[in-house]
C-alpha cells in the first residue's frame, strides 16, 4: 500500500509580503543596469529639445511646421480698415515715419548718373503706355496687371543693370519674378471655445502667403540701420479683441516657411522687394468711397506684413526661431506701388521671440521705416 504523502508548510517571516523583492547586496546594486524607460518629459519640452537638436536647418523647419492647427491667414494686401495697426501687433513692429538716418561717416559714392536712370525709367514707361500696340483694351479690373506689371518688370531689371557696376552686391544678385514667400509664426494666446479641448489655453497661429512682384536676393547681408538692442520710444498698438474682428479667418493647411529660394541657395539674404497693388485697392476707388485716410494705410500694411514675412524667413533659414532668438539684426527693403505712386520702406528684424513665453522679458521690437506715397510721373505724352 502506498505511503501517505505529507506536506509541511514552511512559515514565512513576519513583516514580509509575498511580493517583496529579494534582498541584494551592495555589489549587486552597483551592477544593476540603468533605467529601462526614458524619463517622463512634457510634450512641449520634448518638442523644443528636438528643434534645438536638429542637425540641419531643413530638419528644424520640418519640425517647426509639421503640426497643423487652425491658424489665421494674414493678407498683406487688404482692404480692412486700419490694418496696419493690427499688423504691428501681430508682428511686434513699430512704424516710424521717414527713412532711417544715414551712417555717421558716409562712404563716398562713385559717379551716379541720375540722367541715365531717369531716361531708363521714361523708356520703360513709354514702352508700355505708348509704343506697345495692344490688340484690345484690358478688362476693367485687370488694367493695372496689363500695364503696370510689365512696366515694373522692365523698370526693376533696367535699374538693377545700371546700378550693378556701382554696387558689386547687385552685380551678383538674384532677381525673382512673382516668387512665393511664406512665413508661419505664433503670437498670443486664446481659450479654446469648443471641442474636446474646450477651456484649454492655446497659442494663436498665423500664416502669411505672399507673392511679391519682384525681389532681389543677395549673398551678403545688408548692414543694420540701428543696433540690435536699440530702444524705440514708440509703443506698439494693442488690440483688445480677437483677430476675427479685423476680419481674419482661420484655415488649416500646410505650414510653410519660404524665402523664395531653398536653404542651400547662396543668395539667401534679402535686398529689396517690389509689390504692385491690385486694381481693387486703387486710389480713385478709395477716394470715391470717402476712404482717403486709408490710402497710406494700405501701403503701410502691405510693407509691414510682406517685409516681416520675408525677413523673418531669412532669419529662420539661419537657424533662429522663437526659442533661439536672433543674435544679429536682419534687414530688408521694400517698394510698394500702384503703377504711378511709389512708397519706400526699410525693415529691421530684431526679434523672433513672439510667443507669450518667449516675449515675457523681451524688450526688443521690430522696426519699419516708411515714406508717404509720391507720384513717379504726372502724365504720359510723347514729345515729337
Amino acid at each position: 500500500m502506498a505511503a501517505a504523502r505529507c506536506w509541511r508548510l514552511v512559515p514565512r517571516r513576519r513583516g514580509l509580503s509575498l511580493h517583496t523583492a529579494p534582498e541584494t547586496g551592495c555589489a549587486d546594486v552597483a551592477a544593476a543596469p540603468g533605467a529601462r524607460y526614458p524619463p517622463i518629459v512634457a510634450s512641449l519640452t520634448r518638442w523644443q529639445a528636438a528643434v534645438h537638436a536638429a542637425p540641419s536647418v531643413d530638419e528644424k523647419l520640418r519640425i517647426l511646421t509639421k503640426m497643423q492647427f487652425m491658424k489665421y491667414v494674414v493678407y498683406p494686401q487688404t482692404f480692412a480698415l486700419n490694418a496696419d495697426r493690427w499688423y504691428q501687433g501681430f508682428t511686434k513692429t513699430v512704424f516710424l515715419s521717414g527713412l532711417p538716418a544715414p551712417a555717421a561717416v558716409p562712404v563716398p559714392a562713385p559717379g551716379l548718373d541720375m540722367a541715365a536712370l531717369r531716361a531708363a525709367a521714361c523708356d520703360c514707361l513709354l514702352q508700355e503706355r505708348l509704343y506697345l500696340r495692344r490688340p484690345r483694351r484690358p478688362p476693367l479690373l485687370q488694367e493695372r496687371e496689363a500695364l503696370a506689371s510689365p512696366f515694373l518688370d522692365q523698370l526693376v531689371a533696367a535699374l538693377t543693370s545700371l546700378l550693378g557696376p556701382l554696387n558689386p552686391v547687385l552685380a551678383t544678385a538674384a532677381l525673382d519674378c512673382k516668387r512665393p514667400v511664406h512665413f508661419y509664426w505664433l503670437r498670443g494666446e486664446e481659450i479654446i471655445p469648443a471641442g474636446h479641448r474646450k477651456g484649454r489655453i492655446d497659442a494663436l497661429r498665423y500664416q502669411i502667403n505672399d507673392k511679391p512682384h519682384n525681389q532681389i536676393r543677395i549673398s551678403k547681408q545688408l548692414p543694420e540701420f540701428v543696433p540690435l538692442e536699440y530702444s524705440v520710444p514708440t509703443e506698439i498698438p494693442v488690440m483688445k479683441c480677437k483677430p476675427d474682428k479685423l476680419p481674419l479667418f482661420k484655415r488649416q493647411y500646410e505650414n510653410t516657411i519660404f524665402t523664395g529660394s531653398k536653404t542651400a541657395d547662396p543668395c539667401c539674404y534679402g535686398h529689396t522687394q517690389f509689390h504692385l497693388l491690385p486694381d481693387k485697392l486703387k486710389r480713385e476707388r478709395l477716394l470715391k468711397q470717402n476712404c482717403a485716410d486709408q490710402i497710406e494705410v494700405i501701403f503701410r500694411a502691405n510693407a509691414i506684413a510682406s517685409l516681416f514675412a520675408w525677413t523673418g524667413a531669412q532669419a529662420m533659414y539661419q537657424g533662429f526661431w522663437s526659442e533661439a532668438d536672433v543674435t544679429r539684426p536682419f534687414v530688408s527693403q521694400g517698394v510698394i506701388t500702384d503703377g504711378k505712386y511709389f512708397s519706400f520702406f526699410c525693415y529691421q528684424l530684431n526679434t523672433l521671440a513672439l510667443t507669450v513665453h518667449a516675449d515675457q522679458n523681451n524688450p526688443r521690437k521690430n522696426i519699419c521705416w516708411g515714406t508717404q506715397s509720391k507720384p513717379l510721373y504726372e502724365t504720359v505724352w510723347l514729345k515729337h
